[in-house]
């Protein structure tokens, strides 16, 4: 008897729950999935480019027509460059700090070991060049004479060895 007690209130309160929505004050009310008023600038630019790379995807495939196209690519150009303009008015930049980023990305660039036959290497931790064997830090460590034989492992002017 008290299973069947406990069960019909279970039962119960489970009703109100799922039908406590439908008796609220804003229960006609709709609610849009999306409000555009509240969109990121970056969501949208983000979202007018991955369509002008969508339709462009289309056209090359055969999927749309060249008018079809000419007009989607003007409409989402548009949008594409209205988000970037309103970006970019909404995070103006000062130019100090693009030129200290410019200066950043070129340190990190020279640091980067290079091969004198086969440019920068992937690894940035590269003591010899992956594809042809050569020293790459280009001078010793320890009098700072330059290296430039392939496959150095002493240096030409001290004799120390120039990687472990």
């Amino acid at each position: 008897m008290i299973a069947l007690i406990i069960g019909t209130a279970l039962a119960i309160a489970a009703m109100a729950w799922v039908l406590a929505p439908l008796f609220r004050d804003d229960a006609g009310r709709i609610v849009p999935a999306f409000a555009p008023a509240r969109q990121d600038v970056t969501a949208r630019r983000e979202r007018a480019v991955e369509a002008l790379r969508e339709i462009e995807f289309d056209r090359a495939t055969g999927k749309l027509a060249d008018a079809d196209y000419d007009m989607l690519k003007a409409r989402y150009t548009q949008q594409a460059v209205a988000a970037m303009r309103s970006e970019s008015g909404a995070a103006l930049v000062d130019e100090s700090e693009i030129e200290a980023a410019i200066r950043r990305a070129r340190e990190a660039q020279a640091n980067v070991p290079t091969c004198s036959l086969h440019g920068p290497r992937p690894e940035p931790d590269a003591v010899y060049c992956s594809e042809c064997g050569r020293y790459l830090r280009g001078a010793c460590a320890h009098c700072g004479a330059a290296t430039s034989a392939p496959g150095a492992r002493f240096c030409e002017g001290c004799g120390h060895r120039l990687a472990a």
